[in-house]
């Protein structure tokens, strides 16, 4: 079975959803996600954008990335520079690190439109990225 931990700073929006989506294309992968500064809760508009797609992260809690420091993964992969520049090392091995970055739609400004457009945005832009990783996985079919 394909390990993947997706790694942001917060955990409340970009892993959040980059793990919803690569559970609803694979469910055979084990998928966690994690920050290096969890934040209290999922945002409620990456839970709301990501309904719209037919994906439900809204039993999804933070995590902080310490309690997978001593597992292994197939994949670790970071959707923030700045979980990128902060990214521990893992007492576990890891076979692949990789870097899929995004835009933070929790600083997103503007009308609730403008805001939910820009989470739209960026979860298309995930999906994107994320079926695209998944297609290179050797195991995925």
């Amino acid at each position: 079975m394909t390990r993947i931990l997706i790694l942001c700073t917060g955990n409340s929006c970009r892993s959040q959803m980059a793990e919803g989506f690569l559970k609803s294309f694979d469910p055979s992968l084990e998928v966690y996600s994690a920050g290096t500064r969890p934040s209290d809760q999922v945002h409620p508009k990456a839970v709301q954008v990501m309904r719209e797609a037919g994906v439900d992260i809204s039993d999804g809690r933070p995590k902080d990335v310490e309690q997978f420091l001593d597992q292994s993964f197939d994949y670790v992969i970071t959707v923030c520079d700045n979980a990128r520049e902060t990214c521990p090392f893992f007492a576990g091995e890891v076979r692949h690190r990789l870097h899929i970055g995004f835009e933070d739609p929790a600083e997103a400004t503007g009308s609730e439109e403008e805001v939910l457009a820009v989470f739209r945005r960026i979860r298309d832009e995930i999906k994107r990225d994320f079926k695209a990783f998944h297609a290179s996985i050797p195991t995925a079919s």
